[in-house]
């Protein structure tokens, strides 16, 4: 009998998402076996790479995708109408076909991307995800108690403010649009992107305040 050992890949949620980033994600991982058991690369040092690629170079893409929503009233409408294609226009697309759709945090309302059954991710976005948003307690809690996710991440938000839950999935990835920062107006897109941290993106946190840095 011959084994179609491919075709349970296909059905919904129940393939192994750890294998959707093909390309990034299994090289780092095999760059890293090999480096760590070759003994060329001590794992702190490793941790630093990783920690730049998690937070520095993958999420500058999502940044550079909040600036120009931030400044171009008519990418923002690309965006609702359709965001994979209008994040695909800025040359970032993803491997595996996924849908990205963006939820915009409001004076009322604040956004959290979780992603309960797995750890799906906006690769093309973001980078590589940070290792507490694959935890099984971020997943169960952020959905239970995300006001108090939130304070874990010193994110207090107004007891008046409504905090929505997006469950990632396989086909559908959220990108959240942090609310701009007052006191930017005038800002250039590459200005207004250095305020757009990664985590302002998922929803644990919210974009750096203009006092916080001296503009460029």
């Amino acid at each position: 009998m011959t084994h179609d050992h491919d075709h349970h890949h296909h059905h919904g949620h129940d393939h192994d998402h750890s294998d959707v980033p093909s390309d990034p994600a299994l090289r780092v991982k095999a760059l890293e076996t090999l480096l760590t058991r070759k003994g060329l690369v001590d794992q702190a040092a490793l941790d630093v790479y990783i920690d730049t690629y998690e937070t520095k170079i993958g999420p500058r893409n999502g940044a550079h995708v909040v600036a120009k929503a931030w400044s171009d009233p008519a990418y923002l409408k690309a965006l609702r109408e359709d965001a994979t294609a209008a994040i695909a226009s800025l040359g970032y697309t993803g491997r595996q076909g996924e849908h990205m759709v963006i939820v915009e945090n409001t004076p009322e309302t604040h956004n959290l991307v979780v992603c309960t059954l797995c750890s799906c991710y906006p690769w093309s976005v973001l980078g590589l995800p940070p290792v507490w948003y694959k935890s099984d307690s971020y997943r169960a809690r952020a959905v239970l108690d995300p006001r108090g996710v939130l304070a874990e991440f010193d994110l207090a938000l107004p007891e008046a403010k409504k905090i929505a839950v997006w469950d990632s999935t396989a086909e559908i990835r959220y990108l959240v649009i942090p609310e701009r920062p007052a006191g930017t107006e005038g800002w250039s897109e590459a200005e207004l992107a250095e305020l757009v941290t990664r985590d302002s993106m998922i929803g644990t946190g919210i974009a750096t305040q203009p006092s916080a840095r001296s503009p460029a």
